[in-house]
């Protein structure tokens, strides 16, 4: 039913859903009936009025020394909803000023290294959003043909945000057609890319380095992993840099197709 599922979505568990629409539908009345209705048992079905009581849903009155619920009028629920809307718009206010104190507190004066683990092409593209943190670049080592292949879809407009963010990459890829069709775009995706002979460096997982992490992409097991770790990734920066040397000589020497 399309009122439960909104009802849902308003934060309302099952049993308080049906309790609800059943003083909707039956109007000022007492516990016993509603718990008749619901089939649920009397206490149970009292302690809901009240939580429904509580969120503005139901009004309760006492008739004869006895009480009974009515539902308010279903168009309450909008304002109702707008008013909670209006307190989460605060409440993540709230928050942003508060982060960057949260920030400086955590691991303060401690340096421990971090590990997040990353499952499924939902959790890949998660470690994605993670490298457009970066402050000053990444550098990668990619095979184009794989990322397409798992995440199709997804990397033109991560490719497009990361640009727009201003984070440049220097990427290492396996000279592939693909590879060839992104290394034409490096201008417009704020990139700087080397292919190296695909028979000898044809690698799958793919290794960003960023800030003081370094993120781990598995394309075949489908995870990846987040280390979080100053010395880890200065000793992967140097690696780095002495594969970037390495594949500038292969590449103007084994992959001159791609030049102009």
């Amino acid at each position: 039913m399309i009122a439960e599922d909104l009802l849902y979505q308003f934060g309302l568990t099952p049993k308080q859903t049906l309790v609800y629409l059943a003083v909707l539908k039956i109007g000022a009345t007492l516990p016993a009936k509603i718990a008749i209705e619901t089939r649920l048992n009397r206490s149970t079905t009292y302690v809901i009025l009240r939580e429904l009581a509580e969120k503005g849903l139901v009004m309760q009155s006492e008739r004869k020394h006895k009480k009974t619920f009515t539902a308010v009028p279903p168009e309450r629920l909008i304002s109702l909803m707008e008013f909670r809307a209006k307190q989460y718009t605060q409440m993540a206010d709230q928050a942003r000023k508060l982060l960057p104190e949260l920030k400086s507190m955590m691991n303060s004066g401690i340096n421990t290294p971090r590990v997040q683990l990353f499952e499924g092409k939902k959790g890949m593209q998660s470690a994605y959003e993670d490298t457009l943190t970066a402050k000053t670049g990444i550098k990668a080592y990619a095979s184009v043909d794989d990322t397409e292949k798992t995440l199709p879809g997804f990397f033109p407009d991560y490719y497009k945000r990361r640009a727009k963010k201003g984070i440049h990459i220097d990427a290492i890829f396996p000279n592939t057609a693909m590879a060839l069709v992104l290394h034409k775009r490096d201008k417009a995706e704020n990139r700087t890319s080397l292919l190296v002979p695909q028979d000898t460096f044809n690698f799958s997982p793919e290794i960003n380095i960023y800030n003081n992490k370094v993120a781990f992409f598995s394309w075949c097991d489908q995870f990846a992993m987040i280390i979080e770790s100053q010395e880890l990734a200065e000793a992967q920066n140097k690696a780095f840099l002495l594969a970037w040397e390495e594949a500038q000589r292969l590449e103007q020497k084994c992959c001159p197709i791609h030049k102009g």
